[in-house]
């Protein structure tokens, strides 16, 4: 990417460190054109959306405070601005039952954990995600 190139800002829902962790590193073999905030629950996340839009949530499925859905529903219903962000499922939950419902409301795609690093760093590269990131909420 060139210097002008917008950056891609990420922003991860997560409260197992592990999986922080890992995702980190995916996030350290990309691009400089990526960047990642990493929040550990719903109620976090919501605060952080309310003040900056990501170009991407990715968002573990089973959270302390509520579930994926839920935060789903909840982002689209306060941040009316929000409906178009690309939101990524992630869970180690694979059955079809399930990634159908998070289909069904509005997520963009759902990851099965373990997460793999270097098949998850040609996932997020291989996302078409409009814009640039790290933009202030309109």
């Amino acid at each position: 990417m060139s210097v002008n190139a917008p950056r891609r800002h990420v922003l991860y829902v997560e409260d197992d460190r592990i999986n922080i962790v890992l995702m980190e590193e995916v996030f350290r073999r990309l691009p400089d054109a990526w960047s990642l905030d990493c929040v550990e629950d719903g109620a976090q996340a919501l605060s952080v959306l309310g003040e900056r839009r990501p170009d991407l949530l990715l968002v573990d499925m089973n959270l302390p405070d509520m579930n994926g859905l839920e935060l789903l529903t909840r982002l689209r219903a306060q941040y009316q601005g929000l409906t178009a962000l690309p939101c990524v499922a992630l869970s180690a939950d694979a059955l079809p039952e399930q990634v159908q419902a998070a289909r069904a409301a509005g997520f963009t795609d759902y990851w099965i954990k373990p997460i793999d690093v270097l098949q998850l760093a040609e996932a997020l590269q291989s996302l078409n995600l409009p814009g640039c990131g790290g933009r202030e909420r309109p």
